[in-house]
């Protein structure tokens, strides 16, 4: 499946991947130029191929972010990890790195969600070959939007105690429960979810994983208003939903297994991109100070310095992740360490940029006197939950103490 044959080309329907480089505009393969000339072509791409500020608005900012994937993808410049087989560029690590740096660098993002590099690799270890070639491409070019269907009012952290039910009923599942804190569900045309086939108590031991149809009869949407004025977070209730067991991945009840199925690659070299737009928004923080002559307060002074540490650790501790992963093809459980520095320290910077800006700091995004647009004071009301999605910080602790120091499970 991660063949990157010309054979496997000619089935995906799309041509090499090239890259124009040089002044007589050759092309050569990704594969085949080094990396600063990889470097080099593709930030000179980005240049030429770049969509410009988004416009206001989330529908219209998604539909240009939907653009922007598709001509990617067109360009056969989408998922740097995957085989091109799937849409991917099939890149080596270093190249992964590289691509997202730049990206970052661009101020630009692949993806309208982050829920392609969760769904897709799952399916491209598990699905089923029909599953693949039916879902893989189109979620690349972004022709279909996901939403993860994983979180309950009370199953949160503890994932296993989901209750959202699946009865077979003869080449069907019919889906009743509801999840909650799904990014997109409004906008989504599939989700991929993960639901109660076992018995009561049976915890991950009887959970099946499905992909559902969005625009199925009984399926409700509303949106969750967030500390920002926004809905990002939706929940979704399902009754009686129908789902074809052909939309099934892996086994019944074998679904727990596959929820696990690591990131890998795509995760951790895409931190180098996080790791790069942090750099950058540290130093406009600097800007910031500069501009209304707080550089010589010396409480400032002081945060300004914490957060100058805190941005190198985050570099640094991202190149330890790239390493094991070198090293072994695995992040391992060390990768949590730096998802709860990740979380703290987005939360400590925009804390440090409300006392920056004093008393503008009382002025909300979109405010006309606002200082640069009130984007400060956004990022502080999101970053609230950094401390909670993509793993809380108390499961990050427990991970870092269990699987890294060797401490005993907490019962």
């Amino acid at each position: 499946m991660s063949s990157s044959s010309g054979a496997s080309r000619e089935r995906a329907g799309r041509p090499p991947v090239t890259l124009a480089t040089g002044a007589g505009g050759s092309l050569v393969d990704a594969r085949a130029a080094s990396d600063e000339e990889f470097r080099a072509e593709f930030r000179t791409w980005l240049a030429d191929n770049h969509p410009g500020r988004p416009p206001k608005g989330r529908l219209p900012a998604l539909d240009w972010q939907r653009a922007f994937t598709a001509r990617l993808y067109d360009a056969g410049r989408a998922m740097p990890s995957w085989p091109v087989e799937w849409g991917g560029m099939d890149l080596p690590l270093t190249r992964q790195i590289i691509y997202h740096e730049e990206m970052a660098r661009a101020r630009l993002v692949a993806q309208p969600t982050n829920n392609v590099g969760i769904v897709g690799p799952t399916l491209i270890r598990h699905g089923s070959a029909a599953q693949c070639e039916r879902f893989l491409r189109r979620m690349v070019r972004a022709d279909d939007l996901w939403c993860q269907g994983f979180s309950e009012p009370d199953a949160g952290s503890d994932l296993p105690s989901l209750n959202t039910a699946a009865e077979r009923d003869g080449e069907d599942y019919v889906v009743t429960g509801q999840k909650i804190w799904t990014s997109h569900a409004d906008v989504a045309d599939w989700m991929f979810a993960l639901v109660r086939t076992g018995p009561p108590g049976s915890r991950e031991r009887g959970i099946t994983y499905l992909l559902i149809d969005m625009r199925s009869e009984g399926i409700t949407v509303r949106p969750l208003r967030d500390l920002t004025g926004g809905s990002r977070f939706n929940e979704v209730f399902l009754d009686r939903v129908r789902v074809p067991a052909g939309q099934r991945v892996g086994e019944h009840n074998g679904g727990w297994p596959i929820a696990r199925t690591s990131l890998g690659h795509e995760r951790s070299t895409a931190h180098s991109a996080a790791a790069v737009r942090y750099r950058r928004i540290v130093d406009e923080l600097f800007a910031l100070a500069r501009a209304g002559g707080l550089v010589s307060d010396p409480v400032v002074r002081q945060r300004l310095a914490e957060a100058e540490t805190d941005v190198r650790l985050l570099i640094w501790g991202g190149m330890r992740m790239m390493a094991a992963v070198l090293a072994s093809g695995d992040p391992g459980p060390a990768s949590s360490v730096t998802r709860l520095f990740h979380a703290g320290f987005e939360q400590r910077l925009h804390e440090l940029a409300l006392l920056v800006l004093g008393p503008n700091a009382l002025l909300a995004r979109g405010d006309p006197e606002a200082v640069e647009g009130g984007r400060w004071q956004w990022g502080f009301l999101t970053t609230r939950a950094s401390t909670i999605g993509a793993g809380t910080a108390e499961i990050q602790r427990n991970t870092i103490a269990e699987r890294v120091l060797g401490l005993p499970r907490d019962p």
